[in-house]
């Protein structure tokens, strides 16, 4: 495994993805940064964080050698390695927030956001991860929280990154080996307020209620709704409020 530790950086992903631009990268190459002027999340959110008191990191994970029918396993199994490390360190209450945010009880400890490289077919994946981990302050964020703010402990954010990619690793294996129903049931096991009265908002701004039952293969939220309909939603088209 290559590790590229950087003082500073735009993004890890834009980093990443300009080197695969210039050539060869080897499977497992990780863009480490102590601090991201620019981090993005999902839709086009900006993520932002105090240097040198996070981990921020982007791996390369190369697709070539087996074939990925559904990319939303990808980002599955990457959520249930943060989640397994999180959980060997006793981080309370944690569930996973559709698509792959990872929250401790109500709020936000970490966000994933994967962009896929595609010519003619899936190839590999760029995986950029932003975890809250000795960060104290989050003004204005206030979902927002860290792992020292829930735990009182002072983390060794190097020694987490090493667990999350061996993680990543576990879990990318059991893809390998089609182990697709197993990742998409702990998955599904771990997803937050699944089967509680919850309220969405769609695109258009209507608030609706309605069970969160799982995911279809493709990555969208299955939500049972009054009728006992269940209605798929694709990330653009629904926000969980509450």
């Amino acid at each position: 495994m290559s590790i590229i530790k950087l003082n500073a950086i735009d993004s890890t992903n834009s980093f990443l993805r300009e080197m695969i631009a210039n050539g060869y990268v080897a499977d497992y190459t990780v863009v480490v940064s102590q601090n991201q002027t620019k981090g993005r999340g999902q839709m086009g959110t900006v993520w932002n964080s105090e240097a040198g008191k996070n981990l921020m990191f982007s791996v390369f994970k190369d697709l070539k050698v087996y074939e990925v029918a559904f990319p939303f396993y990808i980002s599955m199994a990457v959520s249930l390695a943060i989640l397994k490390t999180l959980k060997a360190l006793n981080v309370p209450n944690l569930s996973i927030k559709w698509p792959n945010d990872i929250l401790s009880a109500n709020s936000k400890v970490c966000g994933v956001l994967i962009e896929n490289v595609i010519k003619n077919k899936l190839e590999s994946t760029i995986i950029g991860v932003g975890l809250n981990v000795n960060q104290i302050n989050f003004k204005g964020l206030p979902k927002a929280s860290s792992l020292k703010k829930i735990t009182g402990v002072h983390y060794n954010i190097d020694e987490m990154l090493h667990d999350i990619i061996a993680n990543i690793k576990f879990y990318a294996e059991m893809l390998q080996a089609e182990n697709y129903k197993e990742v998409k049931d702990a998955y599904e096991a771990n997803l937050f307020r699944k089967n509680k009265p919850s309220t969405f908002k769609n695109a258009e701004g209507v608030m609706f209620s309605g069970f969160i039952k799982g995911v279809t293969k493709y990555g969208k939220l299955m939500v049972l709704l009054e009728d006992e309909i269940i209605e798929k939603f694709d990330l653009k088209e629904i926000t969980l409020m509450y």
